[in-house]
């Protein structure tokens, strides 16, 4: 088990999730803007529970997971980023890769934060992970998390079906 990194960025703090969070996970998950895109349906209380325990999980057994993400000046949560394994029933195979993802409350949309906090994810995972290769699904209507993943480095791989069309995107692990 690897302990779970803070990650400080210029106007962002990266930590672990508390259980203190929930409220906001809450407020994040059930905003139909943030699911928009990712299944569609806002989350219930229950699920936004039980995917708040499984962040912890999954730093515990693959030794990589999502990090919350705070405002540095105001202290607030305004989402997540990070990576995890989902062994999604999908073809091609995402399993073994550093699948990567990020959601930001709607109103910090557009001010750079995801681009920061995904960037320091990465430069986290070249030193942790090296040569792990990295992977995204994205809805192909999501114009701006698909801008956003290609200058990351991300290339379309392919279109597949997962519960919906979706991109399937790799990047290489390299220095941004």
């Amino acid at each position: 088990m690897r302990d779970i990194p803070t990650i400080t960025t210029s106007r962002l703090v990266l930590r672990a999730h508390r259980a203190d969070d929930y409220d906001s996970f809450c407020t994040l998950w059930a905003d139909p803007e943030v699911v928009r895109y990712i299944g569609g349906t806002p989350s219930t209380a229950e699920a936004t529970w039980q995917r708040l325990m499984h962040r912890a999980g999954m730093w515990h057994h693959m030794g990589f997971g999502f990090l919350a993400i705070e405002e540095r000046a105001t202290g607030r949560f305004i989402g997540e980023a990070g990576f995890h394994e989902v062994h999604r029933d999908m073809t091609p195979s995402l399993i073994g890769t550093l699948e990567t993802g990020w959601v930001l409350l709607p109103e910090f949309h557009g001010k750079g934060y995801a681009r920061e906090a995904v960037t320091a994810m990465i430069t986290w995972a070249e030193t942790y992970h090296p040569g792990m290769e990295m992977t995204a699904i994205i809805a192909p209507e999501n114009a701006a998390s698909l801008t956003l993943a290609e200058r990351l480095g991300f290339r379309e791989e392919t279109r597949t079906d997962y519960h919906g069309e979706v991109v399937v995107l790799r990047r290489k692990m390299s220095k941004i």
